[in-house]
């Protein structure tokens, strides 16, 4: 009798071949780094150094900036620091644990960069592809020149259609909702863009909406990654969690890396706090209702922001990264695709946040869904060329330098309002460690 599901046989000969192929030096699959830290100076650091950043890390927490934290600096694949502080949740006292899980939302952007150029090293796409060659329904696209103060917008067609590279680096034009208070922007909330069932509706949805500029002429914070996992569906003909989860996360060893918390892990998943002025504390966030819950499998499978992960899995997605495609035997990008990742393509004098009449934030372009510095001093960091980062919208971070060949990672949740005087985390922690060598 026969079946296009695969037979038991066939599931054990390919879990068979799958454990083969990762298998490290010594014979055995071994996905359990990072566990531990192996020590300042065995990780090129002076000790006196991970201490300040350690304690500066534990005072943030202490001073209710944010209700726990987990954070960790690795470099030439040795883990420098790997620490907890603090409560996953206030309410139940629950302490935060190197294995919590968290939301990192945007954090998500740059995993599905990763699988849309496994299929550009396939031939499947091209930098210079218009983004309706694989969204049809984007033919059609308008633009929004002006509007007035009852919303009513002048449009006029697109001068051309916007590109895949540009939709990476977020200067198609696209709208996102999450902020801006203009026609766009309000129609992306107006319509539900980010609440959508499925990435089908959420195109659809988009498709109606004209853009903020022509393409390539403003760099605007986008659904644009929500559409490249559309994209993924399309070209590959895997549903995107499916993709992600059979190309990235098996062979890196990410099981904890899902679009929803599973039922026996809802005891790890972390909550988000704010500030409460009121009661001088932080308080506990209540769940969104306006969106499917973290707890539903059905939830949308947003590229752009909605996976969930553990500090130990996103370790070995950033370490992969740093090693330019590669951890652990598990080959998931060629090095040439990871330098074109984190290499700036914005148009020349077009900086991240920036168009004609907006300036930009000076020496720092945007990639293949990161953030890159290109110029430290004038983005007046301590961290080296080519440094490329991101963060999530409840807080947890992350950059690699790799003139360093090093990452840091942050990992909290907190949204809404902050403590009076609370600690700038991103910038204590980066001038400890480059004072830390």
């Amino acid at each position: 009798m026969h079946s296009d599901k695969p037979t038991y046989f066939g599931k054990l000969a390919t879990s068979i071949l799958a454990t083969f192929i990762f298998l490290n030096a010594n014979g055995f699959a071994d996905t359990s780094w990072p566990q531990t830290a192996v020590g300042a100076g065995t990780a090129g650091f002076s000790e006196t150094g991970i201490a300040s950043l350690d304690a500066a890390m534990e005072k943030i927490v202490a001073d209710q900036d944010v209700a726990g934290m987990i954070w960790m600096l690795a470099k030439d694949g040795e883990v420098a620091t790997f620490e907890t502080a603090g409560l996953a949740s206030v309410n139940d006292q629950a302490p935060m644990t190197k294995d919590t899980l968290f939301r990192i939302y945007s954090m998500t952007k740059p995993v599905t960069g990763v699988a849309l150029m496994m299929l550009h090293e396939q031939g499947l796409w091209d930098f210079d592809d218009p983004v309706s060659k694989f969204i049809p329904e984007f033919e059609n696209l308008q633009v929004m020149t002006t509007y007035d103060s009852d919303g009513n917008m002048e449009l006029v067609p697109v001068d051309r259609q916007p590109t895949m590279r540009e939709l990476l680096n977020h200067s198609a034009g696209f709208g996102y909702g999450l902020s801006g208070s203009d026609p766009v922007n309000n129609a992306f909330r107006d319509s539900g863009v980010l609440a959508s069932d499925d990435l089908d509706q959420l195109v659809n949805k988009v498709a109606a909406i004209p853009l903020l500029s022509q393409p390539g002429e403003q760099w605007y914070y986008s659904v644009a990654v929500d559409l490249q996992g559309y994209i993924v569906q399309q070209i590959s003909g895997m549903q995107f969690g499916d993709f992600l989860q059979q190309k990235i996360f098996e062979p890196l060893g990410m099981g904890d890396t899902t679009f929803y918390v599973r039922e026996e892990d809802q005891h790890r998943f972390a909550e988000v706090h704010n500030w409460d002025s009121e009661r001088n504390r932080l308080v506990q966030r209540p769940h969104r209702t306006d969106r499917a819950s973290y707890l539903d499998p059905n939830r949308i499978e947003s590229g752009g922001g909605g996976l969930v992960s553990s500090t130990h899995n996103y370790a070995r997605f950033l370490q992969m990264l740093v090693n330019e495609g590669e951890l652990d035997g598990a080959k998931i990008l060629s090095p040439e695709s990871v330098r074109i990742m984190r290499t700036n393509s914005l148009r020349d004098e077009l900086d991240i946040r920036g168009g004609p009449n907006r300036p930009g934030q000076p020496g720092i372009g945007f990639g293949v869904d990161f953030a890159v510095i290109y110029d430290p001093e004038l983005a007046n960091s301590p961290q080296g060329p080519g440094t490329y980062y991101w963060s999530g919208a409840a807080g947890t971070w992350f950059w690699i330098d790799p003139s360093q060949d090093m990452f840091w990672l942050g990992m909290i949740q907190a949204q809404g309002a902050r403590r009076p005087g609370a600690a700038n985390m991103r910038a204590v922690a980066n001038d400890i460690i480059y004072d830390s060598f």
